[in-house]
């Protein structure tokens, strides 16, 4: 008991730090950790991924929460955009969270490395032009913001978002990760968010959202409190110090640590599902 307490703060406080550093929140990190600790230590057995889901989701709050403080005081969180995408994300999370009780251990795993492979993919695609006119963009929100003495402006379709957001939701409820994987690139890629500004945007987003996904987590006895409770103060801790690493980070380096990360989780979990 002491034991899997123990690795429980660790594991906590690793994937917290690493995922507010790239805005995933840490459940892309937790939760391919948990499946791998379920399916070789006695010890964690009781981890099936509906509870792995589960105190991933309830870990996220914390995550998000001392990540967002942290990118707030340094004002790179986009507030605006930040709730208009929570409007799409937040019932996608719930349906996702439902969805979620479907999936056995194998199945998830194969899923969700399929869905990182996807991520890392989407990486390398072109950028949005940055010499494109915002007055392209008619009928979207244009947003202008300073960072570090320079202005960053981009748009895009509130509508796109919405519906961007709703299937970035509905992966977080299923899959348990921040849904900042998908929407960081998301928002970098497609809407030209300036990379320390999507993250920041996305630990904000990701805060929200995961006390609604909790919510349903909860009431479909998904968490163990016990195991729950032991992540908790690592979360917040690590949460905390990526968001202060981050401000030192150039974004392409923030850029090329998501992609680090998505492919080495995404190779893992693919081989285990099909093992």
């Amino acid at each position: 008991m002491v034991f899997v307490l123990i690795i429980s703060v660790l594991i906590g406080l690793v994937s917290a730090f690493f995922g507010s550093i790239a805005g995933l929140g840490g459940g892309i990190i937790l939760v391919p950790v948990m499946l791998f600790l379920s399916q070789t230590f006695e010890a964690f057995s009781w981890a099936t991924p509906q509870k792995i889901v589960g105190i991933s989701i309830i870990t996220m709050i914390f995550t998000g929460m001392s990540s967002a403080l942290s990118y707030m005081k340094s004002k790179r969180v986009d507030f605006k955009s930040g709730w208009i995408f929570l409007i799409g994300s937040v019932p996608g999370g719930i349906l996702g969270s439902f969805l979620n009780q479907f999936f056995s251990a194998g199945k998830f795993s194969l899923l969700f490395g399929i869905l990182m492979l996807f991520v890392f993919g989407v990486f390398f695609l072109p950028r949005k032009s940055k010499k494109a006119p915002l007055e392209k963009n008619r009928g979207g929100i244009q947003r202008e913001m300073e960072l570090d003495g320079e202005t960053h402006r981009y748009a895009y379709s509130p509508v796109a978002g919405g519906l961007l957001a709703f299937s970035v939701g509905m992966m977080s409820g299923l899959f348990g990760i921040g849904g900042g994987s998908l929407m960081v690139p998301a928002m970098i890629l497609l809407f030209g968010f300036p990379a320390h500004i999507a993250t920041a945007t996305s630990m904000f987003m990701i805060f929200f959202m995961s006390i609604s996904n909790s919510v349903t987590h909860i009431l479909l006895g998904n968490v163990e409190w016990l195991y729950t409770l032991a992540f908790i103060p690592g979360a917040y801790l690590g949460g905390m110090l990526g968001a202060k690493v981050n401000k030192v980070l150039k974004g392409q380096y923030v850029e090329w640590l998501l992609r680090v990360m998505l492919i080495i989780v995404a190779i893992r979990l693919i081989l285990k599902g099909i093992g």
